[in-house]
């Protein structure tokens, strides 16, 4: 594992308006994620993880506070950057994994692993590159298969394919076992670390399954939206 940080964090805080209350679901979250790691997020429903995932993968802006990824300075006091730079950002370092796996039903596996592809102009690579990743996940004999057809398991490895399609340093997965029965959990989770051990791939996984948690080399605990322990 690299010792380099690729993202750096320095009191993060996004507040929220419900009308005239304001909610703070990040407080202040200060730390260092090196490349090649696995990250856990944990902590109670409602503590910030997912706010806290979504400021890490520019899916949203902080209210206050420093981010740097790969020593790019995303955010800062006096500094914002425009939606179009932040796509930019998020095509170049991110995958996305979520606990709904969001797959078009009316497109095939192979459609919609690809599909990212036709809105970078990098369709051509990525077919390039797609039987390789069907491969990995294990899922090449049910390219041609609408989402339907596909168990949960299955559907999940295609939205991780779709995910890596684009060869991101960091994949952000956001509960995704969350609706999964345990049988296909454990892959999940196995294919998680093979990922990260086989290909480098910095994890940033949040979870509510403890023993999912163990495979982190970091953990950080949130708590009413402020890091209650990173280590």
């Amino acid at each position: 594992m690299s010792t380099n940080n690729l993202i750096e964090a320095k009191e993060l805080t996004r507040i929220y308006t419900r009308g005239s209350e304001k909610v703070a679901a990040l407080n202040k979250a200060s730390f260092d994620i090196p490349e090649g790691s696995i990250v856990s997020v944990i902590g109670q429903s409602g503590s910030g993880k997912t706010t806290l995932v979504n400021v890490l993968g520019c899916l949203d802006n902080p209210t206050s506070g420093e981010l740097k990824i790969d020593g790019n300075e995303i955010f800062r006091a006096g500094l914002e950057l425009s939606e179009t730079k932040l796509t930019v950002i998020r095509r170049k370092f991110f995958g996305y994994v979520f606990q709904k796996f969001f797959l078009i039903p009316t497109l095939t596996v192979k459609e919609n692993i690809l599909l990212p592809g036709v809105f970078q102009s990098s369709l051509k690579a990525n077919e390039a590159n797609l039987d390789n990743i069907m491969d990995m996940l294990g899922i090449a004999k049910r390219k041609d298969h609408l989402p339907s057809q596909l168990s949960g398991g299955e559907m999940q490895r295609v939205a991780i394919a779709r995910a890596l399609i684009n060869k991101p340093k960091i994949l952000i997965a956001d509960e995704p076992t969350g609706n999964l029965d345990s049988k296909h959990s454990d892959e999940i989770k196995e294919l998680i670390v093979h990922l990260n051990k086989t290909n480098g791939i910095t994890i940033i996984l949040v979870t509510h399954n403890p023993d999912f948690a163990k495979i982190g080399n970091i953990t950080i605990e949130l708590t009413d939206g402020c890091v209650k322990k990173a280590a």
